[in-house]
């Protein structure tokens, strides 16, 4: 038995002797099915196929340059046949690229990298690669669709293009987080855009006040952004727009008493607020001390997180006083209040969470009566008569441009 070998040992102790299968894959398999494993998941998340484009980005002309070469290998075909559930190897290209007949430079090209030393220092820059915030608007704007009920949105638009024409309202430039209601248009994108509906607020991951919105566009399709989306994609617009309330006369409109009727449009609240703040100087002139804003969403969810935000102070606030407007334009409203009381506005410099300076707007140091009085002049129409006397602490005659 000391002549046997290993087989034949192990054969005379009754020991069946098989071959070894190789149960792994070989690394050409693996990549095989790694690279088709991202068209998938290209093809999952927008439905269709890779493609070549001068539109597309560098990865989905990689994926369809990948999936020509795998449509050719008849290997491949087998290998991932359990994988291949929407049938992409079978999908016959529009324009299949040879891949084997294009030099490094061509090839490049294809997938939209440079290799000209003037173009870019590096051969790793890429060209045609949109950077994030474009690919953020780009998602926006493939999220539109159809609006069904357009004729009912038609001549709004017709309507509001006109007026714009003639003068009676005005394409002004959006700034930052200036206000989105219902009701309001916008130029975005080089198109019109109209606030049909606002969902009610709520705090968004970054603790500032957002709304899902119904945004119909002049073309005829819609969508349901965020108001800080809309906010964002005017502001990085360089032509983002905010179209005027239709000017209607020296004020706002037709109606300045307190009692709206029946086919006025509700446009907001003017709320008056009274910091709570320790600060030395607010605790003591608290009574005096009054922020003055508009709103269109409530009051209460606008200040719900006041002691987080340098607006408020850094404090809880109180409601001090509230009016319901109708027909009136708030953007106007904020400016006649800045411009009565704005000899008494707060001079208050205060540092925000990240130890920043920052000097708080819309506060000033006027008694809620004078305030009280003020609105009643707005909804009676005299306030242009009126300007504020800081030493007598009253609303006086005088000559007010607002």
């Amino acid at each position: 038995m000391a002549d046997l070998d290993d087989d034949e040992l192990l054969e005379a102790l009754g020991v069946e002797v098989a071959p070894i299968k190789a149960g792994g894959r070989t690394p050409r398999e693996e990549r095989i099915i790694a690279g088709f494993e991202d068209i998938l998941r290209f093809h999952e998340a927008h439905k269709r196929a890779p493609q070549h484009s001068e539109s597309s980005d560098i990865f989905e002309r990689l994926y369809a340059v990948r999936l020509d070469q795998l449509r050719k290998l008849p290997e491949a075909h087998a290998l991932l046949a359990e994988l291949d559930k929407p049938g992409l190897l079978s999908e016959a290209p529009a324009a299949p690229i040879d891949v084997d007949e294009l030099d490094e430079d061509a090839l490049l090209a294809e997938l939209g990298v440079s290799s000209d030393p003037s173009d870019h220092a590096d051969i790793t820059m890429l060209r045609h690669v949109r950077p994030l915030a474009e690919r953020q608007a780009a998602e926006e704007i493939a999220d539109r669709t159809p609006c069904e009920d357009f004729d009912k949105f038609q001549p709004l638009f017709e309507r509001a293009e006109r007026e714009l024409k003639d003068g009676i309202r005005k394409a002004i430039p959006f700034k930052g987080e200036a206000s989105v209601e219902q009701g309001n248009f916008f130029i975005v994108g080089g198109q019109f855009a109209y606030v049909a509906e606002k969902g009610e607020e709520f705090e968004s991951s970054s603790r500032q006040p957002d709304a899902r919105l119904r945004l119909i566009y002049g073309n005829g399709t819609e969508s349901n952004l965020l108001m800080r989306s809309l906010q964002r994609a005017l502001t990085q617009d360089g032509n983002g727009r905010r179209l005027s309330e239709p000017d209607a006369g020296p004020l706002f409109g037709p109606l300045f008493g307190a009692a709206a009727e029946p086919d006025d449009i509700e446009t907001g609240t003017i709320y008056v607020l009274r910091s709570l703040s320790k600060h030395p100087f607010v605790a003591e002139h608290r009574m005096l001390i009054h922020k003055i804003g508009v709103t269109g969403g409530k009051v209460e969810t606008r200040i719900a997180d006041a002691e987080n935000q340098a607006t408020y102070l850094l404090a809880p606030v109180e409601i001090a006083a509230a009016y319901k407007l109708h027909n009136l334009s708030r953007i106007k409203l904020e400016n006649i209040f800045h411009r009565l009381f704005g000899t008494v506005q707060l001079d208050l410099t205060i540092e925000d969470r990240f130890g920043k300076p920052v000097k708080p707007r819309e506060w000033f140091v006027v008694p809620l009566n004078v305030i009280d009085e003020a609105v009643e002049r707005i909804r009676d129409g005299t306030i242009t008569e009126l300007v504020y006397d800081a030493q007598t602490a009253r609303l006086a005659s005088g000559v007010q441009r607002l």
